[in-house]
């Protein structure tokens, strides 16, 4: 029977690395999103000289729309790889470095780090909307700021719920051992 349980364990743990597909997948989204980025860049830099101030602050707004949503599925390549699957170790040290906050991201930090990247998207589809606003009718913005008073909310919430976690974990790390 131990060794059926060992077995059976051992598929459990080892399962993780059903994950690491996934990640080389968001790898390719990463590569896709690089490509719409100088695309709409390309597109951009073509109609400057035609497009208006407002126009000129919108396609900027476009270009850091791209980039936020690619530091999001960074975000969770990174942190989720090495949370789930494996520390990624890199070549020694040599050359590239490894981000700070690689080492310092555990998963209610992830949490944090994709709720504060999905609200700053959605801020700059909202201050987009707003900068264009003739194109839209008073149900679409009304709409485009609900759904993002929702994403605040929701970053409090897990912020809340967060510290209140830390604030649980830090009690019972410091509680002193009854005395008998």
């Amino acid at each position: 029977m131990e060794k059926i349980v060992r077995f059976v364990e051992a598929v459990i743990f080892y399962s993780r690395w059903l994950l690491a597909p996934l990640y080389l997948g968001l790898v390719a989204a990463l590569l896709i999103l690089m490509l719409h980025f100088f695309k709409v860049f390309g597109l951009f830099v073509l109609d400057l000289l035609s497009d208006s101030p407002n126009d000129v602050i919108l396609g900027v707004l476009s270009l850091i729309d791209v980039v936020f949503t690619a530091n999001l599925v960074l975000i969770v390549i990174f942190s989720g790889y090495e949370n789930f699957v494996s520390q990624i170790n890199t070549a020694g040290g040599v050359g590239d470095s490894r981000p700070l906050w690689m080492s310092r991201v555990d998963f209610g930090g992830l949490k944090q780090k994709l709720i504060t990247s999905i609200v700053a998207i959605s801020a700059v589809e909202v201050l987009k909307a707003f900068m264009n606003i003739d194109h839209y009718d008073t149900s679409k913005l009304g709409w485009l700021v609900g759904i993002h008073i929702v994403f605040l909310g929701s970053m409090l919430v897990v912020a809340v719920a967060d510290r209140l976690g830390a604030g649980y974990k830090s009690e019972d790390a410091e509680a002193p051992p009854a005395a008998h």
